[in-house]
């Protein structure tokens, strides 16, 4: 699952109103544990519910606000929405978008701005066999690593897809870029995440301007979590 399928398909929404379907639920939950982006998306959506939750379950102040009595029936994570709460809940809204836009992500944009050397990479030449003698990488556990993907050149398409398999054959991530003429080699940042150590494969497909996928090649490298 992309970052812009997750963005195109309002999944963060979705995942907070718990409206999505368990596959897809732990496909995006697999997602957001790699993606910064999602990642912050969902921590500002549960603290905006449970801090809702504390607002709401405090008096109310001189509004002619009622706070509703309980009844049997367990309300839902978004009573909330109801037209008597509106004022308090925007309230709270906006001072959770505040903090996160001048506190939360300037922090992380001033992190991700400092130059590092990445010590952890690999050559993947993609449709070449490596019998064998697979590329390793040594990550620290919850590091990222870094691959330098060789595509053959084919002027035949206007972008590529990659498919990130882990050792249990399942897709981990796939990532869409614009095949760039004279250029066979990309880098492309993998970021941290829980992984086990195995045997990973990358497949690569090609995509013409009309929009037809063609598969390349694939290539696998060794994974050697650092104990």
């Amino acid at each position: 699952m992309d970052h812009e399928a997750v963005v195109r398909q309002k999944l963060t929404e979705q995942y907070l109103l718990n409206e999505l379907s368990p596959q897809t639920r732990d496909e995006f939950e697999e997602h957001y544990f790699d993606c910064p982006k999602c990642a912050l998306d969902v921590q500002a959506g549960v603290l905006f519910v449970e801090q809702s939750k504390l607002v709401l379950a405090e008096e109310p102040a001189a509004a002619g606000l009622r706070v509703p009595t309980v009844s049997s029936r367990k309300p839902g994570w978004f009573a909330w929405l109801r037209p008597a709460f509106a004022a308090p809940v925007m309230a709270l809204l906006l001072a959770v978008i505040g903090y996160q836009n001048l506190v939360t992500i300037p922090q992380v944009r001033q992190s991700q701005g400092r130059p590092e050397v990445i010590q952890s990479w690999a050559l993947v030449n993609i449709g070449t066999y490596a019998g064998d003698n697979l590329p390793a990488i040594t990550p620290a556990p919850g590091k990222g690593f870094m691959l330098l993907v060789r595509i053959p050149p084919d002027g035949g398409f206007s972008s590529y897809i990659a498919d990130l398999y882990n050792p249990a054959g399942k897709l981990e991530w796939s990532l869409t870029f614009p095949a760039i003429a004279g250029q066979d080699q990309w880098p492309v940042e993998v970021p941290g995440a829980n992984r086990e150590s195995g045997t990973y494969q990358l497949k690569v497909r090609g995509v013409t301007a009309a929009g037809e996928s063609k598969e390349i090649g694939g290539a696998s490298f060794e994974l050697k979590i650092q104990k």
